[in-house]
């Protein structure tokens, strides 16, 4: 799901104030900090604004009146895509810059803002974004930026001795798999998802979270093996990953669903970050996945931030 669109960059503009329209100059020259002489530089991840000619023809509509580059503060102006429609971690990329996805929309100020006031409303909340330098250059007006798609990759792994040898299906695994799906479209993600199923074995369950670390997945989650039975090992296995564990999460789920169903309470499913990847442990049955991955989606937009070093707080 890995596509490379051209955008064009119809104006380039810049304001010495925040809160402010801008204005369209020549050109922009960017360091790490974002756009030099522009207010919203500096040290933080909404560095530099961006907003679609196509949003702009549509409050065109609305307003009746032509709206210049500029009026709801974005700094680039583009054509080509909507860009409401990407995600953080998602790259506009050129030969001299490389611009990072940072946040899409923002609250909205209403009547204490100026551009409110003098043009009526904004875009910017809806459908602007925001991004931060991660290689500074020169931009103008006519240059092309190549939107550059972060793909989310994802393993699910369900581990069942009976569902390895085909005794029965794995519909543990196939419902992560599209309650993932489902939550990386909603939020316009790119991604790509592998489901393996594997035994109760350490060896093999070993070498897949290796691999997946190894190969920076960003996601895996396992269904099977949380209790105490002899060959419930993933709970030790992924532990011994784990370099920072989220507990929270697993212990609000369990006292969740346990109020009412205490054997949801005997799951021993931990949480956690090894390297760059999230991994989580879940109980084995359809369930209990329901119950896990519906609180599990809630958190997952803000840890990838966390993860970018963002503070979205």
């Amino acid at each position: 799901m890995n596509e490379k669109i051209e955008v064009k960059v119809v104006s380039v503009n810049i304001s010495e104030k925040k809160g402010t329209v801008k204005k369209a100059v020549d050109s922009i020259q960017m360091n790490s900090e974002g756009i030099i002489g522009d207010a919203h530089a500096g040290d933080w991840h909404r560095q530099i604004s961006l907003l679609g000619i196509e949003s702009v023809h549509e409050w065109e509509k609305l307003a009746g009146r032509k709206i210049e580059f500029g009026e709801f503060a974005e700094n680039i102006t583009t054509d080509g895509l909507k860009l409401y429609h990407t995600s953080p971690g998602d790259e506009f990329i050129n030969d001299n810059i490389v611009l990072e996805v940072t946040q899409i929309g923002k609250k909205c100020h209403g009547d204490d803002c100026a551009i409110y006031r003098e043009v009526g409303n904004c875009v910017m909340p809806k459908q602007g974004i925001f991004c931060r330098v991660l290689k500074a250059g020169q931009l103008k007006a006519g240059d092309t930026l190549v939107y550059n798609p972060k793909v989310h990759k994802a393993l699910v792994i369900t581990l069942s001795d009976r569902a390895s040898k085909g005794v029965y299906e794995d519909k543990s695994g196939k419902r992560v798999e599209a309650m993932l799906e489902e939550f990386y479209c909603n939020t316009h993600k790119h991604f790509e998802i592998e489901r393996k199923v594997i035994p109760d074995s350490e060896e093999e369950l070993n070498s897949l979270l290796e691999y997946a670390i190894n190969s920076e997945y960003d996601l895996i989650i396992t269904t099977g093996g949380t209790g105490i039975g002899k060959r419930d090992i993933t709970v030790d296995v992924v532990k011994e990953k784990l370099e920072k564990e989220i507990p929270g999460i697993m212990e609000m789920i369990r006292v969740k669903y346990g109020s009412e169903k205490p054997n949801a309470l005997l799951s021993r499913g931990v949480a956690g970050l090894s390297q760059n990847t999230l991994i989580y442990t879940l109980p084995g049955s359809v369930k209990a996945v329901n119950e896990y991955m519906n609180e599990i989606l809630k958190t997952l937009n803000h840890l990838y931030l966390m993860m970018m070093g963002i503070d979205a707080h």
